[in-house]
């Protein structure tokens, strides 16, 4: 018995694998895309905000309110 269509048979079955394999991991990696872009866009918006509330944190008027609100709770206690 001859081990050359055994051979011919195992090659075929392993290049059909691989083509078929490719396609899902290209899909994978499509959706691992999709995510990252959607996780940056979320930490983008999330930085927009944290530098909206630096700005009204440092705002002189926002430290003078709370002082005065310090000092009338401290009134009130």
């Amino acid at each position: 018995m001859s081990w050359t269509p055994v051979a011919i048979v195992a090659i075929i079955a392993w290049a059909i694998v691989q083509v078929t394999g490719g396609r899902k991991k290209n899909k994978h990696d499509a959706e691992y895309l999709q995510q990252t872009e959607a996780m940056q866009r979320h930490i983008d918006a999330l930085q927009e905000r944290i530098e909206i509330l630096e700005k009204i944190v440092t705002d002189e008027k926002y430290d003078l309110k709370k002082k005065f609100d310090d000092l009338e709770n401290d009134r009130v206690a």
